[in-house]
């Protein structure tokens, strides 16, 4: 059965030449176009589409009021076009809160010069968000971030206390609401967690990734007493905008790594976009030239391989929401040598890939929901 696809653009251009890309998939139909967000969402409830694509900057409604309202009415896979800017990655992460699964680069030029690649990439990108968690959940806003619980007195090593950063202010709370799928039922989770003194929490994550991610990131508190590297799926342009999205939402300090960075508690390093990031035993990053062979740039794999190298079995690895498998043989070589690695659960994520590949290699310690994820990382590192 074809995937039903809405187009919503203001560019009569845009929306031709997006519809005809589409509907040469015989396996996509493209069931309507909207001039505009109002219009998007009229459409959205009459035509029932299995992905709407929307641009950001519309006449009458944005794209991004459009999504909030149509993840309220009607929740929709929406893919998001976005410009390669700072801007467009600020605005992209705010349609991403409003209920975006993902989105592709708008480039006029790209679909002029290489109409075959923006095709296959379009293409993909539609038919795997068809089958996301957001087709089926209904959507509503989270509950305000409770502060994290601070560490047992008696579990904090005098080691973690000194190198505790210094409490930060309180984290600013943007009104953005972040969506995320509401489960039908809650899936039974692996036990709590035992505490134990990592060296290193390595995240990776793909579509989906930055709400997860804050979600996660949000509910830790300043002193956190492990230092945390962040593998996310993403543009060069969008990782350091993403960082200080990060950074301004948490207790912890987040930033995009830089060569030469060195790991401390309560700081998160984001791998920036078109790189690779690894970590060495001496607790300084290493960023290198994204290798071109390599389909992900950042690639988890890469991390968690070069971490499991580096700290033995004082990694804890998380594995969150994803398509694809990047991070299963990352996480094959940490539990070899006696790291830990969880993986969040099909029903709180957007795509499961990442997770799936590593439940299915049997390669996870723990399965958790998102919204315990940061909880139990503040019970297991001590």
């Amino acid at each position: 059965m074809a995937v039903k696809v809405l187009v919503v653009d203001d560019s009569g251009f845009f929306r031709r030449r997006v519809s005809e890309i589409l509907s040469s998939d015989p396996a996509i139909q493209v069931v309507g176009t909207a001039t505009n967000g109002k219009e998007a969402i009229e459409l959205a409830q009459s035509l029932k589409p299995d992905v709407i694509t929307m641009d950001y900057e519309m006449p009458m409604m944005d794209g991004i009021t459009a999504v909030r309202h149509i993840m309220q009415r009607c929740p929709t896979p929406v893919l998001m076009f976005s410009s390669l800017t700072h801007e467009g990655a600020r605005v992209t992460l705010d349609a991403l809160d409003a209920g975006a699964v993902d989105y592709l680069p708008k480039n006029f030029e790209d679909i002029s010069r290489n109409p075959e690649k923006v095709k296959q990439m379009l293409c993909e990108k539609v038919h795997t968000i068809s089958r996301s968690n957001r087709r089926f959940s209904a959507y509503s806003a989270p509950a305000p971030v409770a502060p994290a619980p601070a560490p047992a007195p008696a579990a904090t090593s005098s080691l973690a206390s000194s190198h505790a950063p210094a409490p930060r202010p309180a984290p600013v709370r943007t009104p953005v609401s972040s969506h995320a799928p509401a489960a039908a039922s809650h899936a039974p989770s692996s036990p709590a967690p035992k505490r134990k003194n990592y060296k290193l929490v390595a995240i990776g994550t793909s579509t989906g990734g930055p709400v997860a991610l804050q979600r996660v990131l949000t509910q830790l508190p300043a002193s956190f007493p492990a230092p945390i590297v962040l593998i996310q799926h993403m543009p060069a342009a969008f990782t350091k905008a993403f960082a200080e999205r990060l950074d301004k939402l948490c207790r912890i300090s987040v930033k995009e790594a830089e060569d030469g960075d060195v790991l401390r508690p309560g700081l998160a390093l984001l791998a920036p976009g078109g790189k690779q990031m690894m970590v060495d035993g001496r607790g300084t990053v290493k960023i290198l030239p994204g290798d071109e062979r390599l389909n992900y740039k950042p690639c988890v794999d890469i991390t968690f391989g070069s971490a499991a190298k580096s700290y033995g079995d004082k990694v804890l690895a998380v594995v969150l929401t994803g398509m694809g498998a990047d991070g299963r043989e990352g996480a094959r070589l940490l539990k070899q040598g006696g790291s830990h690695v969880w993986a969040q659960d099909e029903a709180s994520c957007v795509i499961y890939g990442m997770p799936m590949a590593i439940v299915k290699a049997n390669l996870a310690d723990a399965v958790y929901g998102l919204d315990d994820i940061g909880r139990h990382l503040v019970e297991a590192c001590v």
